[in-house]
C-alpha cells in the first residue's frame, strides 16, 4: 500500500464531512447521508484489492 491512497483516503475523509456537514445544516439529511455513502464506497472501492491481496497471503501462508 503507497501513501499516496493514505492521502487519497484522507482527503475524501475531509471532503466528505465538509460536504455532509453544509448538507445537513441547510436541512438536507438525505443528501447528506448520500455524501458519506458514496465517499465509504469510494474508499472501498480503493481497499478492496488490497484486502483480496491480504487473503491470498494468508491463503498461501497457511496451506503448506
Amino acid at each position: 500500500m503507497s501513501v499516496n491512497l493514505i492521502f487519497k483516503i484522507a482527503a475524501v475523509g475531509i471532503l466528505v464531512s465538509v460536504l455532509s456537514q453544509v448538507l445537513k445544516h441547510s436541512g438536507r439529511e438525505e443528501q447528506a447521508f448520500l455524501t458519506s455513502l458514496a465517499g465509504l464506497l469510494l474508499v472501498l472501492f480503493w481497499i478492496v484489492p488490497y484486502i483480496y491481496e491480504l487473503f491470498e497471503s494468508i491463503k498461501q501462508l497457511f496451506s503448506l
